[in-house]
This record gives C-alpha cells, structure tokens and sequence, in this order.
C-alpha cells in the first residue's frame, strides 16, 4: 500500500492503473479510523480492483466552535489499518493541495432540498462543504464507485442527488452501519465521550428501535412518536438536537402515505454530537 499527498503523484499511479483496465474504488474519510471505516474499505474491494481512501479533515464542512482543531489525526495508525484491510492507495492532501486559493475563493457546491433539516438545520453550511469536498475528489481521483456509510444517512443523500443532478460518473455505494455489541454506531466522535457519557450513548439507538417498532406495529402519528422519542432520549441523559421521521427518498417529514421511512436523531453528550438512524418499509 502506497501513501500520496499530491494531485500529481495520485493521477500518475491511478494512470498506470487505467491502462491495466483496473477499475478504481474510492471511500472519502476525515482519517481517525474505526472499524466502521474499515468495513467501507472492504465493501469497495467487493466492487473495485483498486481501493482509494482518501484522509482529509475538511475544515470547510465544520461550522463555528465545532471541533475542526481538535479532531483527532491519526494518520500512522489509519496507515496501519488499511494496510492489513487491504486498501490499495492512501491519499492524504493538504488543505493546499485540495483548496489551492484557499476556502474563501474556492467554488462550492450546494444540493438544494435533501440539504435542508435534520443535520442541515443545526448545522449551517455543513452539507455545501461535504458537497463540495466529494466533488472535489471526485474529480481528483475519477473513481468508477464511492463507498459512503449510511450511518450519515443525510450525507448519503447529499451525495446521490449531486452526483444525479451533476451526471457524475461515479456509482455511488451506501454500506451497513457497524455498531458496537450495545447498538451505539461506532463514530471517531465516540472517542470524546466521558466513562458515564458512553453508558448513556446507546439510547438514541434503542429509541430508534423503540420508534420504528411502534411504526411497525400500525401507529403513523409521526408527529407524536417523535415527541415521546424525544422525551425518552431527554430521560435518558442527552440533550436532543432533533429526532425526526421522514421519507427516506425525499428526507420531508413523512405522511401516512409514504411506505419508506427514515427515523433519523442527534443529540449531545456533554460537548460530543452523535448521529443516527434507522430505515423501515411498512
């Protein structure tokens, strides 16, 4: 496994590859690896014979006093990592390399609708920066698909619209969230949880649960089920930032109509933001 930091040292290799006929799998991270990670490695080799991940902490995807300058750089170990899962190619940019007249001047891209709400609504500007991100080493690295987890399920959304919208030839892979053995999705955030923050963490999974049981079982006052999963979750320790029931094409709040359901939730522990979600069919 090979290690590139530069725009031109990645297309010479990836050159080589395309005139193997190879075809070339990417999986974009901000680094800080977990298994979770790891799992959207190995779903690429199922689908591509070339692996790419990509490691940059984003900064223009963080908002104001969100953790940019302290989010954890692991870069050795996720080396390590990758190496034993078999990933092909580490691509680890500087802000210079993928932003080269910095983020001021740099055009962005907006995915208008699937945007908006849930994570979009408490965090300004955070979807225009992941948009604009993937574009970005989309058009470094041309891969033939991208592996995204669908534990950022909006993310996950963003990605398809803007790739369907801008005809991206990029085949877009939503992979299983990977939870640890008490439900909590693993997240690089988990790291920041206190000892008595994390035996309160897996909550918001068990009130998805709870949640879309209840939707199984016939009840579709969606409104209502939202507010007793949000007192739960308050119950329970965490400070909500919004436990929403939507269509899982559109993200707009569900009606008794719609048959695809995405129950998604975030709440903080202490300083730390998680991130959930769960799909049904009823």
């Amino acid at each position: 496994m090979r290690t590139v930091h530069s725009l031109k040292e990645l297309r010479a290799i990836l050159r080589g590859y395309r005139q193997q006929e190879k075809t070339i799998g990417l999986v974009p991270t901000m680094g800080n690896l977990h298994e979770g990670h790891i799992s959207l490695v190995r779903k690429a080799a199922e689908a591509a014979d070339v692996v790419v991940t990509s490691i940059f902490v984003n900064p223009m995807q963080f908002g104001a006093n969100e953790d940019l300058d302290t989010y954890p750089r692991t870069l050795i170990d996720d080396q390590n990592k990758l190496g034993e899962a078999g990933n092909t190619l580490v691509f680890a940019p500087s802000a210079e390399e993928v932003y080269p007249d910095g983020l001021a001047r740099h055009t962005r891209v907006v995915v208008p609708d699937v945007s908006d709400g849930h994570c979009g609504a408490s965090r300004s500007g955070h979807f225009e920066g992941v948009a604009t991100v993937v574009s970005v080493l989309f058009n470094m690295i041309q891969p033939d698909f991208a592996v995204f987890g669908e534990k950022d399920f909006q993310q996950l959304a963003v990605i398809r619209k803007m790739v369907r919208d801008l005809m991206m030839p990029v085949e877009v892979i939503g992979a299983p969230t990977v939870r640890e053995d008490d439900g909590l999705a693993k997240s690089s955030r988990n790291g920041y949880l206190s000892e008595d923050d994390r035996t309160k963490a897996p909550a918001i999974y068990q009130v998805l649960q709870a949640t879309a049981a209840k939707i199984e079982g016939g009840r579709d006052d969606f409104f209502a089920l939202a507010q007793e999963a949000s007192e739960r979750l308050s119950e329970a320790g965490l400070r909500l930032d919004y436990f929403n029931i939507a269509n899982s094409q559109t993200l707009k709040p569900a009606t008794r109509e719609d048959r695809d359901l995405t129950l998604l939730a975030a709440a903080f522990l202490g300083s730390t933001r998680l991130i959930d979600n769960i799909s049904i069919t009823r």
